[in-house]
């Protein structure tokens, strides 16, 4: 009874690893298997197209329309001077204040309280640094 059973779950695990091995795998480029039919259809040959003559003129192709170039995107226009808030701006390191709007940094002006777009001259210009 126990050589029975031995027997046959060898034999089964031996059709399981044999079953298990013949995994089809696609390959990675295309074929075409023929597939027999019942009717056998005479082979033909496919006759080639014509050729036409060729000339001894040279053939210039027509280049392609070109595309306008794309428009770059505009810029937003950023005021030179604005009115702020002196409790909205924020105060850097050495006293100034200064207040940043998408990216530009305007600089108050001490003499006339307004702030200015950030200029290299600011950093020689007594009215942009803080009173004593």
């Amino acid at each position: 009874m126990i050589r029975k059973v031995l027997v046959v779950a060898l034999v089964g695990s031996g059709i399981l690893i044999n079953s298990c091995s013949k995994k089809t795998v696609p390959s990675k480029t295309a074929s075409v298997t023929p597939v027999k039919t019942e009717k056998s259809e005479p082979a033909t040959k496919a006759t080639p197209a014509p050729v036409p003559a060729k000339t001894d003129t040279v053939a210039v192709a027509e280049p392609p329309a070109e595309k306008p170039a794309p428009k770059p995107a505009t810029k937003a226009d950023f005021p030179k001077v604005i009115s702020v808030n002196d409790n909205a701006a924020s105060k850097s390191v050495d006293g100034r204040l200064f207040y940043d709007v998408l990216g530009h940094r305007y600089w108050k002006n001490y003499s006339d309280g307004k702030y200015y777009l950030f200029d290299k001259s600011m950093y020689n210009n007594p009215d942009f640094k803080p009173p004593k």
